[in-house]
């Protein structure tokens, strides 16, 4: 049956609102481990739409203590970030436009998949090189929530290096358009006698008053999506403020984000993989900072369960490049000598070396070369950029194989986005190890190895109450380990649900506090996304993990 309200707010828009059990059931899932349904889906036309919405919520808060909007893109979150038992404000179907793509930026609104928009991009040979793994099915609206990286992070940084300006519904039900302003700007801002110009001036002046603290608070590693970014709102030297710095990665906790620009990048002509095999955790570390002085364009990772698991699904793989199984298998050929003359691999790095220039190109993969045979590291160099998709491929799949494929147990995402210094990691990966073998964890791991940025994903059977109990305790441990570090909880995927109760094991106290005072800034009210970023609650995240497969 539903809620006494929902009529009353289908009154007010012209987009959709939807609670049938079947889009309610859909809605309950993300790529988390969560479950939790909302009381209604609904589905914007336009701006207008979106202010009338927080208008609506804003009115009907006191009556309804627990009414908020979550938004929602692709829905591939990996942490209940875009999960609510509220209303789920859903983009891909209405707000799916790419504005414009024009010299070296592109306008999109939010629910654009970020597949579509790169089909444009390439054709005027440009890229939005921050995509995750899961490109071929993440939205845009949710790589900006995350502040999303992956494979060409070592070299381009993440997404928040590339949002030039972004339109964002606040709280007062307004749409705003925030930029980089200068000092003469940000003074005619904090002037203004409404919402905005409140923001302004708080904002200004808790970050003024807390200036060296702040800074003293960034993670000391190279990717970061915990916490509100408070460190890179303002450039006291310069006199700079920017705003998005602080939106990106907010997981849709301070506004509602209607519009992005993004900066686009030239693809490099030229590009070539060496697929590099080691037998131990210490000789990848080592490996990682032997490799970083070339500057390559990529620098991943995956170890043998995911190879494993690659070569038992080979025939979704095939699918997946074009190609048809005996046809891959074959191409495998030169991998199978190695395997027979130095063993199978306990992990295989991607290197990528790009260029514009061929022979420049043949140059840098050359001086690589030299340098692995010289330290006897087993390598083989991809012809060409086509037989090197195969590895990238395996590499991207490898989360939905097991989500999709595996039977009995499930892909438990819960610490699954670490990162520490790479220079650290000779001593980390091994302590890591021996907490997982404590608990009888068994995962696959992936990573972006240059970034010292790995991915674990355990399979487990959540139905088992002892292995749920698990999943606090391992956290809490491994969390530990990474204060010892200064790494970071998350390089990429954020806090949501099932990290956010673990921010004091990045960041001093008062540092919360002081998330918890831009939530109040930005969201008086709490109804933006609540518990994701600050008031983050573990029991309540346990009490909703999905049980089934």
């Amino acid at each position: 049956m539903p809620v006494v309200w929902i009529a009353d707010l289908k009154k007010k828009l012209k987009g959709d609102v939807v609670f049938d059990k079947e889009t309610l059931e859909e809605y309950s899932h993300d790529a988390s481990i969560f479950e939790l349904k909302p009381k209604v889906v609904v589905f914007p036309k336009d701006v207008r739409d979106v202010e009338k919405l927080i208008e609506f919520v804003n009115e009907n808060k006191k009556k309804f203590p627990a009414m908020s909007l979550t938004a929602r893109a692709g829905g591939t979150d990996m942490t209940g970030g875009c999960l609510t038992e509220s209303i789920v404000i859903s983009f891909t179907k209405y707000f799916n436009h790419i504005k414009s793509i024009d010299g070296k930026t592109g306008i999109v609104e939010p629910g654009v998949y970020f597949r579509d928009f790169e089909k444009q991009t390439l054709k005027k040979g440009l890229i939005f090189p921050t995509y995750p793994a899961s490109k071929s099915i993440c939205a845009l609206g949710g790589m900006i929530a995350n502040n999303s990286g992956g494979e060409k992070s070592i070299h381009y940084g993440k997404t928040q290096d590339h949002v030039l300006s972004l339109k964002v519904v606040l709280a007062d039900g307004k749409e705003y358009e925030f930029k980089r302003i200068n000092k003469i700007e940000l003074e005619r801002k904090m002037r203004k006698r409404d919402f905005e110009g409140q923001i302004y001036w708080k904002m200004y002046k808790l970050i003024k008053n807390n200036y060296d603290f702040i800074q003293s608070q960034k993670p000391k590693v190279t990717k970061n999506s915990a916490g509100y970014y408070l460190w890179d709102v303002w450039d006291r030297r310069k006199g700079e403020f920017d705003f998005t710095k602080l939106f990106v990665g907010s997981q849709g906790t301070l506004g509602i984000i209607t519009e992005a620009e993004l900066e686009l990048v030239k693809k490099k002509k030229h590009s070539r993989l060496i697929v590099c095999s080691f037998k131990t955790t210490k000789d990848l570390a080592e490996f990682v900072n032997i490799v970083l002085p070339f500057k390559p364009e990529s620098l991943e990772t995956f170890d043998d369960n995911t190879l494993k698991l690659s070569a038992r699904f080979m025939p979704e793989i095939a699918q997946k490049t074009g190609r048809g199984v005996f046809s891959l298998l074959f191409s495998f050929w030169r991998e199978a000598l190695m395997v027979l003359r130095y063993g199978f691999p306990k992990f295989v790095v991607l290197v990528e070396i790009a260029e514009d220039r061929e022979d420049v190109l043949e140059r840098r993969i050359q001086e690589l070369h030299e340098e692995f045979k010289r330290r006897r590291v087993p390598h083989i160099i991809m012809k060409d950029e086509k037989e090197g998709e195969k590895y990238w491929t395996m590499r991207r799949e490898s989360f939905n194989l097991l989500r999709h494929k595996v039977k009995g147990k499930r892909a438990t995402p819960f610490i699954d986005d670490f990162v520490v210094k790479p220079e650290d990691l000779p001593k980390f990966l091994p302590e890591l190890d021996k907490i997982l073998e404590e608990h009888e964890i068994k995962p696959t791991l992936t990573g972006h190895a240059g970034s010292g940025n790995f991915h674990i994903i355990p399979l487990m059977d959540l139905e088992k109450k002892e292995e749920r109990d698990k999943i606090p305790i391992v956290s809490e441990k491994v969390y530990t380990l990474l204060q010892k570090y200064h790494g970071s909880i998350t390089a990429e995927h954020n806090d949501g649900l099932i990290r956010t109760p673990y921010l004091d094991k990045m960041f001093d106290k008062k540092m919360i506090k002081l998330f918890e005072e831009v939530k109040k800034i930005f969201d008086p009210l709490n109804i933006f996304n609540p518990g994701k970023k600050v008031h983050g609650d573990i029991k309540y995240a346990m009490s909703h993990v999905k049980k089934s497969s």
